[in-house]
């Protein structure tokens, strides 16, 4: 028997980074009986199966359409193996056009298994030497943490803020990092409802965060899972929309937006490399020997979705957004009844999204959150998780998009329940100090 050790292995499988997917599972399944505050899932009220075959239609049918009936190549292009950058980028182009007003060249999209993947490629090319490093606010989505500490590029967190961003500091983070010798080469952000904050980045922080990324010389990756769902007011355009000098390489996912069993992301990386080549096509020869393709079936399920609303993901998700909306108001409003001012419980308010953010007065970390569910029956998410210290928060990420509003209500009680608890055994405990 040959036994391995864990210091002999990649570096990553010891980060708390990669624990944080596996703790959060754990706790899931050991309390499955807990209400799930905690997992920032889709909807799954208007899941039917049948779609899936309807949308395999759709798809099979535009392939006929487009090979003048002949049924060999549509059958090669759905099972067999497939192209590299994808089959359905041309639709992936015209959804960004619609929904976006994004105008992008569809051999600049490479269609992904997940947007992880797409994460991870382009943290793999542009990790050249040591020297290279991504900044990103902190706390940070878990995956492209991850998909950092994979490709080997140091992660240079720069603070958040009520915007979305400290600008200031990200000035500062990156003049340090060059006079340390290190070269950023990107700066990852979610603009619209970032997961874990829910912060949103308004217009003259977007455009500001664009002509910082000239000045400074260096990417935004700008990921949007998120932005289609929020209320009724109209939101600021994708960083994307506004770039005007190829500074965003876009990351999108139709994980919350299509179907996420699908697996099916993309990344928009339209720069031009030397020889005139696109990043695009640096990033297929990467893929190809990591998944070599994104499946073709997947894919048709997706670009069947696309093709049957005329190719807008706003308009095929009016419902399930209006029950996130309604869920978002249902926790807000809970969480001002059950919490009110001057008891050290204070919350975000982002306008969509799936997740809230709670400041309670103790350390909410991962044996609270098992004492939480043990005891009370609710889950949740500390907050630590995301940030790239790994110091104990008093934070907790409270998700809205799959429970049903009973489970919202009882869950909220549950939590008040726990967090009055806590705060009653930290005065117990202080008095006897």
């Amino acid at each position: 028997m040959a036994d391995l050790e864990l210091l002999g292995l990649h570096d990553s499988l010891s980060s708390p980074t990669f624990e944080s997917m596996n703790f959060l599972n754990e706790v899931s399944h050991r309390f499955p009986d807990a209400i799930s505050l905690a997992a920032g899932r889709p909807y799954e009220g208007f899941f039917d199966t049948e779609d899936v075959h309807r949308y395999l239609r759709i798809f099979r049918d535009h392939l006929m359409a487009r090979f003048g009936g002949d049924e060999v190549p549509v059958r090669r292009l759905l099972l067999q193996y497939g192209r590299t950058k994808g089959i359905i980028h041309d639709l992936v182009a015209e959804h960004l056009r619609v929904d976006e007003d994004i105008v992008a060249d569809p051999e600049s999209i490479v269609v992904t298994v997940g947007c992880q993947e797409a994460m991870y490629l382009i943290a793999r090319a542009l990790r050249r030497t040591p020297e290279d490093a991504l900044l990103a606010v902190d706390p940070c989505y878990v995956g492209m943490a991850g998909a950092a500490r994979l490709a080997d590029l140091p992660l240079l967190p720069v603070t958040d803020a009520p915007g979305g961003i400290d600008l200031d500091d990200l000035v500062r983070v990156v003049r340090r990092a060059r006079a340390d010798g290190l070269r950023p080469r990107a700066c990852y952000v979610v603009a619209d409802f970032a997961n874990p904050s829910g912060a949103s980045l308004d217009l003259a922080t977007r455009e500001r965060l664009l002509r910082l990324a000239e000045e400074h010389d260096f990417l935004i990756l700008e990921d949007n899972p998120y932005g289609i769902f929020h209320d009724e007011t109209t939101p600021p355009p994708t960083l994307k929309a506004l770039d005007r000098h190829r500074r965003v390489v876009y990351l999108g996912s139709f994980a919350k937006t299509g179907v996420a069993g699908a697996r099916v992301g993309y990344v928009v990386a339209d720069q031009r490399v030397a020889g005139g080549e696109l990043l695009a096509d640096q990033l297929a020869k990467l893929k190809s020997m990591l998944t070599v393709n994104t499946s073709p079936i997947a894919q048709a399920v997706v670009g069947g979705k696309l093709l049957a609303n005329d190719f807008s993901l706003r308009r095929a998700n009016a419902r399930e957004n209006r029950v996130y909306q309604r869920n978002r108001r249902l926790v807000l409003d809970g969480l001002a009844r059950r919490f009110p001012p001057g008891g050290g419980v204070t919350w975000n308010a982002p306008k969509g999204g799936f997740f809230v953010v709670v400041d309670v007065p103790f350390v909410a970390g991962d044996a609270e959150l098992r004492q939480c569910a043990r005891e009370h029956g609710v889950l949740w998410t500390p907050m630590h998780h995301f940030y790239n210290d790994g110091r104990p928060r008093r934070q907790i990420r409270l998700s809205f998009s799959s429970p049903t509003p009973e489970q919202i209500t009882t869950g909220l009680d549950r939590l008040a329940a726990f967090v009055g608890t806590r705060i009653s055994e930290d005065a117990r405990a202080e008095s006897r100090a």
